[in-house]
C-alpha cells in the first residue's frame, strides 16, 4: 500500500496548507537521520585503530587538594573485569584469572594458598563483589620479595594502596580525636596496672630484650578479658573506635613499654591493609621511632599513624634513670580498605581459622 502525506488528517486550525506540513515533516526527518549518523560516527571502534577483543580505555586527570591524579577507566570486549590500575596489561583484570579458571600459581606459599582457601569460601557464602585487589594480592603474594626494600609486609600486601611512613590525622580523625580526649584516663589505668608489677601473672608479656614489655586488651584478634577488666574505661575506648581492628588475627591494642638502653632492630609489619595509631603516655626524651627512612618522636597525649609495612626501627636512648617509654597502641584499618575488603579479611584472618 502506498502511503502520502495527503492522506495524515490536519487540525481544524492549520491554514498554511499540505505542503508547509510536508516541509516541516521532512525536516524532522533529516535531524533525526543527522544526529543518528553522528552518534554513530563517535563510537570508538570507528576511529579504526581498536581492534576487536581488546580494551577501550579513557584517561582522565582529576585535582585533589592541589595534586593531580591520572584515573583511567577501561571496558573490556569479551571479558567482565574493571580495572582501576592504570598501567596493567590489557586483559589482566583483577578477577579475570577467576573467571577464566586460572589455577593458583603452585609456588604460592603454604600461607598463601590458606588465605586463598579462605577468600573462595568468603566468595562462596557471599560474592566475589569488591575482592578484586585481595584476589590480586594472594596470586601475586610470592612476588613480595622483589618489591623495594623499603616497604615489604611479611604476610599479606594488598596491592594499589596508598602509602605513606606517616599518615596525617585527617585519615583516622574521629578516632585519634577519640582516644587524645581519654588520654587522661588511659594513663591512668596504666599507672595502675603498671604498679602491680610487670609479670606474667598480673597479664604482661615480654615480646623482647630487657624493658621491652606488652599489656594486652586485644591480642592477634582475640579479647583478653583478665586485662579489660582492670582497665574498663579504655576497653569501652577502644570498642568506641570506629576503624579499630578487633576481629581478625591483624589486629591488636595494648600498652607497650619500652626500657632506657633499648634499640630494636628493622623490621616489617605483617601488612599494608592496616595502621598502628600509638598515643603517647610517657614519653622521655631521646625516644625515636624511625619508619621508611623518616624519624618521628612520641608525644604525650598525642597520636602517630604509622604504616609499619615500612622498614621501622624503635630506639629509646635516654639515660637509665628516665623511666620507660609508654605507648598504647592500636591496629587500625587503612583508609583505602572499603568495607566489603575489610568483611573479607576478617573472615580470612578470622583467630579461629
Amino acid at each position: 500500500m502506498y502511503w502520502s502525506l495527503d492522506m495524515l488528517p490536519s487540525p481544524p486550525y492549520v491554514e498554511l496548507g499540505v505542503q508547509s506540513l510536508s516541509g516541516l515533516l521532512w525536516t524532522v526527518l533529516l535531524l533525526f537521520l543527522w544526529h543518528c549518523y553522528r552518534i554513530g560516527s563517535d563510537l570508538p571502534m570507528a576511529a579504526g585503530h581498536v581492534r576487536a577483543g581488546k580494551m577501550l580505555s579513557r584517561r582522565s586527570v582529576v585535582s585533589l587538594g592541589g595534586t593531580e591524579y591520572k584515573a583511567q577507566s577501561k571496558l573490556y570486549r569479551g571479558d567482565l573485569s574493571m580495572e582501576t590500575e592504570e598501567d596493567e596489561e590489557p586483559g589482566q583484570g583483577y578477577l579475570r584469572s577467576v573467571l577464566s579458571h586460572a589455577l593458583f600459581p603452585a609456588q604460592a606459599s603454604a600461607q598463601a594458598k590458606k588465605l586463598y582457601s579462605a577468600l573462595q569460601e568468603y566468595a562462596k557464602r557471599y560474592s566475589w563483589v569488591g575482592m578484586g585487589r585481595i584476589h590480586k594480592g594472594l596470586r601475586e603474594q610470592m612476588k613480595l620479595k622483589d618489591h623495594s626494600a623499603i616497604q615489604k609486609p611479611h604476610l599479606f600486601f594488598l596491592p594499589d594502596v596508598p602509602s605513606v611512613p606517616f599518615f596525617p590525622r585527617d585519615a583516622h580523625r574521629h578516632d585519634i580525636d577519640v582516644l587524645e580526649a581519654n588520654y587522661p584516663v588511659i594513663l591512668e589505668e596504666f599507672q595502675a596496672v603498671y604498679r602491680r608489677g610487670i609479670d606474667s601473672k598480673f597479664g604482661w608479656t615480654s615480646v623482647g630484650p630487657k624493658g621491652q614489655a606488652v599489656f594486652p586488651l586485644y591480642n592477634a584478634g582475640v579479647y583478653v578479658a583478665a586485662n579489660c577488666r582492670f582497665c574498663p574505661r579504655t576497653h569501652r575506648t577502644l570498642l568506641s573506635l570506629r576503624t579499630f581492628i578487633s576481629s581478625n588475627s591483624l589486629g591488636s591494642a595494648g600498652f607497650w613499654l619500652l626500657g632506657p638502653g633499648v634499640v630494636l632492630g628493622s623490621s616489617y609489619g605483617p601488612t599494608n591493609a592496616r595502621l598502628r595509631c600509638h598515643l603517647g603516655l610517657q614519653t622521655p626524651a631521646l625516644c625515636e621511632l624511625v619508619v621508611g627512612g623518616e624519624p618521628q618522636c612520641w608525644s604525650e597525649g598525642h597520636c602517630l599513624l604509622v604504616d609499619d609495612s615500612f622498614l621501622h626501627t624503635v630506639s629509646h636512648k635516654g639515660p637509665p634513670d628516665a623511666g620507660p617509654r609508654v605507648i598504647l597502641s592500636v591496629d587500625v584499618w587503612h583508609p583505602n580498605v572499603a568495607a566489603a575488603e575489610r568483611q573479607a579479611l576478617d573472615f580470612m584472618f578470622s583467630p579461629d581459622l
